[in-house]
């Protein structure tokens, strides 16, 4: 369910040059950093990187694209 918040615009134009970089919609901007600095106060000991490429996983996994993972490959 959609939700309508109001956020500053300041925010909105940031959010509108990083949507183009990262080939998002602005909504998909604003989610994206929302989820990002969820993730970021839930686990501060993890790295911006780290935490990019683990919801790059689960995305992939809410997809189908799995494989098996094998030890000492």
């Amino acid at each position: 369910m959609a939700t309508a918040v109001r956020i500053s615009e300041e925010l909105v134009n940031e959010a509108k040059k990083y949507s183009r970089l990262d080939h998002r919609s602005l909504t998909g901007q604003i989610e994206h950093w929302a989820k990002v600095g969820k993730c970021a106060e839930e686990n501060p000991d993890l790295t911006y990187t780290l935490i990019k490429e683990i919801l790059m996983g689960l995305a992939e996994l809410e997809q189908g694209e799995r494989s098996e993972y094998k030890f000492g490959q």
